[in-house]
């Protein structure tokens, strides 16, 4: 059976605060850009790498999809919600951070990209929580 994968906004709502999710891409070679949809995020070493660190360090992550858009489709590109408050007091949060950043904010690997999310914004798409609506949404697409 398939997985469901969350758009980060929806498990925002769910959790009622502001989230931390991981995005991933292609390196920049000689100056061009590869395409996205040649990135293969299940054949991605640093991916894997941050995976497995964070279940190590028992921190929760899943899948998750970017913020939903009612205007158009995008496939999963390999990016996770990392079940990690947003506070800079936290343990967990600053252990995730070392990890990710360097003292200076720059992130260690150049591929990985550590988002937030504010509830604030996830909420703009609160309506996409009412029954039915991704339904109706595809059926009128």
């Amino acid at each position: 059976m398939p997985m469901l994968i969350e758009h980060i906004d929806a498990i925002a709502r769910k959790k009622q605060r502001d989230v931390l999710y991981l995005t991933f891409h292609v390196r920049q070679i000689d100056e061009e850009v590869e395409r996205l949809d040649n990135y293969a995020f299940d054949e991605d070493p640093v991916r894997q790498q941050i995976c497995n660190w964070l279940t190590q360090q028992d921190i929760a992550w899943q899948p998750c999809g970017q913020v939903a858009d009612e205007n158009c489709l995008q496939s999963y590109h390999g990016q996770i919600y990392v079940d990690v408050p947003f506070d800079e007091q936290n343990a967990q949060y600053q252990r995730l951070q070392n990890y990710l950043e360097h003292p200076d904010g720059r992130m260690r690997n150049e591929t990985v990209i550590f988002c937030y999310l504010p509830l604030e914004i996830a909420m703009r798409n609160s309506h996409h929580d009412e029954p039915g609506f991704w339904e109706t949404w595809a059926e009128n697409f």
